[in-house]
């Protein structure tokens, strides 16, 4: 199946059964797929000629990362705004971002009690959460964070990332 051909099929879907329309599929399909058309002319611009370019979240109940950074060098906890004062050689920084944003409240709530770590950093508006300790103690908690939120809450979660 061609492509132009396959989004067309998928756009048709995806409408019928979300009952929402997708402008990117239906740019793509009036022609921003062929060779020679500049997709930016086929893009919405405002009254002085610029792009026009809304970003959206999709409402949804997910763990989308949950990343351990293992012995950081001190420069990363500096620009993150975190306490500097510690071991670097056994230290880790653990980072989640959930959806709903504020979901990062109650996985605080759960890094925190689960184990021996600070709480970094926790946006309630952007769903992040940042923990900092010993590398087994943030591996222990974001594990704690994502099996509460995947068993207890429903939520769909990534696998923890360790670097």
């Amino acid at each position: 199946m061609k492509p132009k051909v396959f989004l067309t099929v998928l756009y048709r879907f995806l409408e019928a059964v979300v009952g929402m329309t997708f402008d990117c599929l239906r740019i793509y399909e009036k022609g921003a797929g062929v060779m020679g058309v500049d997709i930016r002319e086929l893009l919405p611009k405002d009254t002085e000629g610029r792009l026009r370019i809304i970003q959206e979240t999709v409402p949804g109940r997910q763990i989308t990362l949950a990343h351990v950074i293992t012995s950081p060098k001190p420069i990363v906890y500096r620009k993150l705004g975190l306490n500097p004062d510690i071991d670097f050689e056994r230290s880790a920084i653990g980072i989640i971002t959930v959806t709903p944003s504020e979901s990062a409240v109650i996985g605080a709530d759960i890094a925190i009690k689960s184990g021996d770590v600070y709480l970094g950093f926790v946006d309630r508006f952007s769903g992040t959460l940042i923990l900092t300790g010993r590398i087994s103690s943030v591996e222990s908690a974001l594990q704690a964070v994502i099996h509460y939120f995947q068993n207890e809450l429903g939520y769909a979660t990534c696998p923890l990332t360790k670097k």
